[in-house]
C-alpha cells in the first residue's frame, strides 16, 4: 500500500485547519463589546465592534442603548473621523451616588451616524470606543441593546438576551461581564475600583481606563491566537498520526 507523501499530508492538514478557522468566524459575526469583561466599581474603555454581515449593503448607523437599571455616571465617546456621535440622557427614577455627589441623570443612548461618504462596507468592520464608569457593583453584567442600520433601509436589532442553559439567540445583545474586584491583600478592592478619580481630582480616571483597556485587549488577542494555533496543531497531529499508521500497515 503506497503512502501519501509527507508534504501532501501537511498541505491537507493546513488546508483543513484554515477551513476550520474560516468556518468559526461567521458564527461570532455580530455586534459585541470588546473586551467582554471588566471589574466592578472601576472605569474602563470598551469598543463596540460592528461587522457588516450584508453582502450588498453598507452599515451607516449604530445605536447603543445603555442600561438605566444600572446607570453609568461617566460615559464619553472617542471622536472618530467620518462618524458623528450623539449622546442622549435620561432622568433617573432614583439618584445614584458618585464620589459623594448625587447624579440625577445618565446616558441612555449613543448613536453613531456615518457622514457623507463614510460607511462600513461588506466584508469590513468598525469599532466605536466608549469610556464607561464607575461600573456597578451589584450586578455581574451589563447588557447593551444595539440597532445596526444599513443604507438599503434594513435594521438589525441586536437586542435578544441570552438565557442560562439555552443556545445563544440569533441576534444577541452585546454584553459586558463584570467580575468582582480583588486585590493582593484579599479584601476585594482593586486599585481601579478604589482609586478611579484622576489625579486632577475630577474623577475621570483616564489613566486607569487606558490601562484596563490595554490589558484586556492584550489578553483577548492572546487567547484568540492561542485558540487558532491549537486548532492547527491538532489537525497536523492527526494527519501525522494517519501517515504513521499507513507506513506501519505498508511494512
Amino acid at each position: 500500500m503506497r503512502s501519501l507523501p509527507t508534504r501532501r499530508i501537511a498541505a491537507v492538514a493546513l488546508t483543513a485547519a484554515a477551513s476550520l478557522v474560516l468556518l468559526a468566524g461567521p458564527a461570532s459575526a455580530h455586534v459585541t463589546v470588546q473586551p467582554g469583561n471588566a471589574q466592578q466599581g472601576g472605569y474602563t474603555a470598551v469598543d463596540f465592534r460592528v461587522p457588516n454581515e450584508n453582502d450588498t449593503a453598507s452599515t451607516v448607523k449604530l445605536e447603543v442603548n445603555l442600561p438605566l437599571d444600572h446607570p453609568l455616571a461617566s460615559v464619553r465617546t472617542l471622536p472618530m473621523p467620518g462618524w458623528t456621535a450623539t449622546v442622549e440622557k435620561s432622568k433617573l427614577d432614583k439618584p445614584i451616588k458618585v464620589h459623594g455627589n448625587d447624579v440625577n441623570e445618565a446616558v441612555s443612548k449613543i448613536t453613531w451616524t456615518a457622514d457623507a461618504g463614510t460607511k462600513i462596507a461588506p466584508g469590513q468592520f468598525q469599532e466605536f470606543r466608549v469610556s464607561l464608569g464607575p461600573l456597578p457593583t451589584d450586578t455581574d453584567k451589563l447588557i447593551f441593546k444595539a440597532l445596526q442600520s444599513y443604507d438599503n433601509g434594513d435594521v438589525v436589532r441586536w437586542i435578544d438576551e441570552a438565557k442560562d442553559g439555552q443556545p445563544e439567540p440569533a441576534k444577541p445583545a452585546p454584553v459586558l461581564t463584570l467580575a468582582k474586584a480583588t486585590s493582593a491583600d484579599g479584601h476585594g478592592v482593586s486599585a481601579s475600583a478604589s482609586a478611579s478619580p484622576a489625579a486632577d481630582g475630577h474623577g475621570h480616571g483616564d489613566a486607569k481606563e487606558q490601562a484596563a483597556d490595554s490589558s484586556a485587549k492584550t489578553s483577548d488577542s492572546t487567547a484568540r491566537v492561542l485558540g487558532v494555533v491549537g486548532i492547527v496543531v491538532g489537525v497536523i497531529g492527526t494527519a501525522v498520526g494517519v501517515l504513521g499508521l499507513r507506513r506501519r500497515n505498508a511494512s
